[in-house]
């Protein structure tokens, strides 16, 4: 064993010979040299592992012809970008492993024109000075959410912490033991206080808190009331939980400052497309909530932002917290968000033009005949190779929102014939445009709902490649 584990070992290529073969290789020969002796280096040493460990231990299996063919199709795949786009077939619309929510296209020439050119960020044009980052989109905000004040961090974890922190540190915050919330990321309410110095006060049970366990727990060293919007689950039954203006009349009496991180904010009621009513931001501020954070790019459908509206004596506080500096977005956020926000002047704009609201809002009867189109193509092309049908499947709004609300779809329902499922859902992420759709009654489901119009091209060409692996 010994000796053709060394016999192996010295059939390998020296660096020199994978260099001359890689100079002469389409689609590699023009990288960088360093590039190309590190991709060897890393490709020989995991071939050595593996005769080592005994993974390749037969006789011509280091044929050298196949060991630069496959060094090429390795430098290939090594040195392709590894942020890429990916089509969304999972039917989940805030999909947060796929980055979220989709921009419209005002907020993508908005981007293009914050990164191609200087701009005013910080320069007041009327007067020539220094200005405010923030000011492009405070009025908006308040203007759209009924508040006085508003600011923008860069992310709704950010915009918690920072209010904590600048209200509580030091000092109790008081919240529901049924609102001690973990979401995605490992983001839990209680992690978030303790970073922010402030002390954790749980009341209530689990199932149920009344008015009066806040009360009783109000001390001289009390600093602000929280209440945390359950968007990513339920707690059904036996249940009671203190509403906003019940929370606010307490504050109110005890003059206490009332936050509410509403985690999924959304500007629009959503009821209307058959999902469940959410209370909104204009909602939440109306009640009467000194200080309502949300995010910026989930049901709002904006850019990874965190979203901090409210009284504007403690929104100037929070702005004048110097954690505020590590926290702030960039030139590219705030272009984005101004141009998403200015959509939502016009409702009917807003589901128009942003994609997560077009989603929501998206016709189940719009998606068959989309899908049933692509079925059509794929059978005539793939009928040898799998059994290709439209399916009704439900769609869900993901993000951590709206648990358990389904919406009515269509997808395309794809059974291989000679291909285990497992390899054509990795096939699918392999492709030249990788696909992410889901397994569902042992067939690999692509819901359309969620496939941006104009993919189905790439789409197509993309579950040929996975057919043919």
């Amino acid at each position: 064993m010994e000796n053709k584990t060394s016999s192996l070992l010295r059939q390998l290529p020296a660096v020199h010979d994978c260099l001359a073969h890689l100079a002469a290789a389409d689609g590699v020969s023009e990288l960088p040299i360093g590039r190309l002796k590190h991709c060897v280096r890393l490709y020989l040493d995991t071939t050595r592992r593996n005769i080592l460990e005994g993974k390749l231990s037969q006789d011509g299996a280091l044929n050298r012809e196949s060991f630069l063919d496959e060094l090429v199709r390795y430098v290939h795949s090594y040195h392709k970008p590894r942020f890429t786009r990916v089509i969304n077939g999972t039917g989940v619309i805030v999909h947060t492993n796929l980055g979220r929510s989709l921009l419209p296209d005002s907020a993508l020439r908005n981007i293009v024109g914050a990164a191609s050119h200087y701009s005013n960020l910080e320069l007041n044009l009327a007067t020539g000075k220094r200005g405010s980052r923030y000011s492009h989109v405070e009025d908006l905000l308040c203007e759209l959410s009924g508040a006085e004040g508003a600011l923008v961090v860069n992310n709704n974890a950010a915009g918690v912490l920072i209010a904590l922190e600048t209200m509580g540190k030091g000092r109790e915050v008081i919240v529901s033991r049924g609102q001690l919330v973990e979401i995605g990321g490992s983001f839990r309410i209680p992690d978030i206080m303790a970073r922010s110095g402030a002390k954790l006060v749980e009341v209530g049970t689990t199932n149920r808190t009344h008015e009066r366990d806040y009360e009783n727990a109000i001390t001289e060293e009390t600093a602000l009331l929280l209440k945390v919007h359950c968007s990513n689950y339920k707690v059904i039954g036996f249940t009671r939980e203190v509403e906003a203006p019940e929370l606010v009349a307490i504050g109110r009496k005890h003059h206490l400052p009332v936050m509410e991180d509403l985690g999924s904010g959304c500007l629009l009621d959503l009821s209307r497309f058959g999902l469940a009513k959410e209370p909104t931001v204009q909602e939440v501020v109306a009640s009467g909530i000194d200080i309502v954070s949300f995010s910026g790019d989930k049901l709002l459908g904006g850019p990874q932002a965190g979203i901090i509206v409210g009284s504007k004596e403690y929104i100037e506080k929070i702005k004048k917290n110097p954690i505020n500096r590590a926290l702030r977005i960039d030139k590219f956020t705030l272009s984005s968000l101004e141009s998403v926000l200015r959509l939502y002047l016009d409702e009917s704009q807003a589901i128009e033009h942003v994609p997560t609201l077009r989603m929501i809002a998206m016709d189940a009867d719009a998606i068959k005949i989309r899908v049933d189109r692509l079925c059509r193509r794929c059978q005539e092309a793939f009928a040898d190779r799998a059994t290709i049908e439209a399916r009704a499947v439900s769609s869900q709004v993901g993000g951590g929102a709206l648990p358990e609300q389904n919406l009515a779809s269509w997808a395309v329902a794809l059974l291989p014939r000679q291909m285990k499922l497992s390899q054509v859902e990795q096939a699918l992420r392999f492709a030249t445009v990788p696909v992410m759709g889901r397994v569902e009654d042992e067939r690999l489901i692509i819901d359309l709902r969620t496939v941006s119009e104009g993919e189905e091209e790439d789409l197509f060409a993309s579950i040929g490649e996975a057919l043919s692996a």
